[in-house]
């Protein structure tokens, strides 16, 4: 039977401590997939407009490497729009116009052709506000990023799906049901599984829009403890609404506020000494 998958859940191809399972050594799916050391991703004089309303004005931000970064202000301020332009997503947005540049290692994103998009999109995964396992079983799940990037052997994805599931501490928990179908999963288990999905094709950046606002308290928590696995050998940007959860996460913070950014360093300077008095306000609750 064969299954369609929009084109948004391609783009989103090219998430911890363990739980139990100690990794001696880097797992290398392919060497195609050998994650690049040293990317930077910034941008520079970014401005997004959507017919002629501007949401990001003159947005230049560096994403430190092997940190989480957590995009903080209030609602509408452009948090969601700034990540998801990070790997294009806002891509065939009615009426949305971009300028300046999204940076990659050395490579403007949002010059890339379509052949350098697919492998620029690689090493920015990306995890959404609500868990969206793909209309297939757990295993399939898992090694679809694989698949769609040439890997078919079944040795080599079942060593993948094992590995990643392994990772984000759900393969005691599905290894007897690999072939049942993903949506009967719990919501938590759901969201490890897009993680295991991103990470199986080892990206150098994730990117997680509010991962955990979907789930219950323990659920989050376990995802809260895979990030600050996960950021020893990724670098994860993270937007969230919560104060609470960004101090508990943050190694870095960027404050924006009506598509421009306001403030942005090292989380225990922009949490305990702002620099800028809008900062302090949103801080202490002036307005959210």
């Amino acid at each position: 039977m064969n299954i369609a998958i929009s084109s948004v859940t391609n783009k989103v191809f090219g998430l911890a401590p363990s739980f139990g399972w100690n990794k001696t050594e880097h797992f290398v799916v392919n060497a195609k997939f050998k994650r690049e050391q040293n990317v930077n991703l910034s941008t520079k004089g970014l401005n997004v407009s959507v017919k002629g309303a501007k949401i990001l004005k003159d947005v230049n931000v560096e994403i430190p490497q092997h940190k989480i970064t957590c995009i903080i202000g209030p609602s509408g301020c452009g948090k969601s729009t700034l990540l998801r332009t990070f790997n294009r997503l806002n891509d065939g947005v009615e009426g949305m116009k971009i300028s300046g540049e999204v940076i990659l290692g050395e490579h403007n994103i949002l010059k890339a052709s379509s052949s350098e998009l697919t492998q620029l999109r690689r090493n920015i995964g990306l995890v959404p506000q609500r868990p969206c396992p793909l209309p297939m079983s757990i295993y399939d799940n898992v090694a679809y990023g694989c698949r769609i990037h040439g890997i078919r052997g079944r040795k080599k994805l079942d060593a993948v799906v094992k590995h990643y599931l392994q990772q984000v501490g759900l393969w005691d928990e599905v290894k007897d049901r690999l072939h049942s179908p993903a949506n009967r999963l719990s919501g938590g288990q759901q969201q490890r599984l897009c993680l295991a999905r991103s990470l199986a094709v080892e990206p150098s950046y994730l990117l997680a829009d509010e991962s955990t606002s979907a789930l219950d308290p323990i659920s989050s928590k376990k995802v809260e403890s895979l990030f600050t696995e996960l950021k020893k050998d990724y670098s994860i940007v993270m937007v969230t609404h919560t104060l609470r959860q960004a101090l508990r996460l943050a190694d870095y913070v960027v404050f924006m506020y009506l598509g421009e950014v306001i403030e942005a360093g090292p989380a225990e300077q922009v949490f305990h000494h702002p620099k800028n008095e809008l900062t302090k306000k949103y801080l202490e609750g002036a307005f959210s």
